[in-house]
């Protein structure tokens, strides 16, 4: 267990109220692919505010879609900073592995440089960074993203040389899709579906310790994803 792990631990132990921010891109932002049902951070609301009675939590999404690591830390301001968060998620990377043959594809040791700057700037506000890897990609449909599992690893490896607590999203999938992508989990080639969400939201509870007593939501998103998980 990592020195964050244990903060956010007692974080949640304590009665201080926490501001918690989850950032990145379209899946965190979560429109459109979900069909108007819950996203994960929708879900992880329910459970901070309702399940764990923290009800003087403000759970926060400001990802926008389409994003990548530099336009969150260009925007950091409005995206955490003003916000005064304890609490940081971040899930980034399905845009910065494209390669479209337009402008120089952004490099994995360039998106990791960022992602050490990031948490290092979330440190600097005194708050716990969390960092997300993405789900899995469909590469057959989406040939630009194929290196997105370069991008996951990227993210593995800045959670372990800064020491951060880590939601391996993209392990997850896999394994749910048995090694492959899991269909009954996403919408198109890269953006999970309300099942898919169930997923993320589900991982991220059991990695964060957020386990309600007699909960409704947790054994509710753990059926959901074991229905959904492969295509009827």
């Amino acid at each position: 267990m990592t020195a964050d792990a244990d903060d956010l631990a007692r974080a949640l132990a304590a009665d201080a109220p926490l501001t918690w921010v989850l950032t990145g891109d379209s899946i965190t932002h979560g429109t459109v692919h979900t069909q108007g049902a819950r996203t994960y951070a929708e879900h992880l609301h329910e459970i901070i505010r309702g399940e764990l009675g923290r009800v003087h939590d403000a759970v926060l999404d400001t990802a926008i879609s389409g994003w990548r690591i530099t336009q969150i830390l260009d925007d950091f301001d409005r995206r955490v900073a003003t916000w005064r968060p304890q609490v940081v998620t971040l899930m980034i990377g399905t845009n910065d592995c494209v390669e479209d043959g337009g402008s120089p594809a952004v490099q994995p040791a360039e998106f990791a440089a960022s992602l050490t700057d990031f948490v290092h700037r979330v440190r600097a506000l005194d708050a716990t960074p969390v960092l997300l890897t993405q789900p899995a990609v469909d590469v057959p449909n989406a040939p630009e993203r194929s290196r997105i599992a370069q991008f996951a690893q990227a993210v593995r490896d800045v959670a372990v040389a800064e020491q951060t607590v880590l939601v391996d999203i993209f392990t997850r999938f896999a394994d749910l899709g048995n090694g492959g992508v899991p269909w009954g989990l996403m919408n198109d080639p890269f953006h999970p579906n309300a099942t898919g969400h169930a997923a993320i939201a589900l991982e991220v509870a059991t990695v964060l310790g957020l386990d309600p007593s007699g909960s409704r939501v947790l054994p509710q998103l753990r059926a959901d994803v074991a229905a959904g998980r492969l295509d009827p």
